[in-house]
């Protein structure tokens, strides 16, 4: 993936659609948006050729229909908009973000504990058990 890849949150909207369906036909991805956002079928078109030219979905030509496709994968889109994130809002200091939700969040036990395992499994080398 691209270090540069920078998508707004109306293109994430799409990108959402495709990473759920699959490859889709551009008539697909306007219906379902369509359904949950007030936007015209030019915009959504508009959106798709903007990640097209970002490099964040692909295409087919299939007749008289565009088959879009993931180039990038999620996982990939959330690690970088975690990191950037993190340094946004945070200066990159792991501990506070961490530190920040944790004190902002309600969790219950379940969660809780599964943080500790998450910390401890830091704590510990590689290949060993605490």
């Amino acid at each position: 993936m691209s270090r540069g890849l920078q998508i707004s949150d109306a293109e994430w909207d799409v990108m959402e659609r495709v990473w759920a369906d699959g490859p889709c036909a551009a008539g697909d991805v306007i219906k379902s948006l369509r359904e949950t956002h007030d936007w015209n079928h030019s915009t959504i078109r508009t959106l798709l050729a903007r990640l097209v030219e970002k490099g964040a979905l692909a295409y087919d030509v299939d007749g008289a229909r565009y088959i879009y496709r993931a180039a990038v994968s999620r996982a990939d889109c959330v690690r970088r908009e975690g990191r950037s994130f993190l340094e946004k809002a945070f200066g990159g200091d792991v501990a506070a973000l961490l530190a920040h939700f944790v004190e902002d969040a309600s969790l219950d036990r379940d969660q809780v504990e599964q943080l500790r395992q998450l910390l401890a499994q830091k704590r510990t080398p590689r290949g060993k058990r605490p």
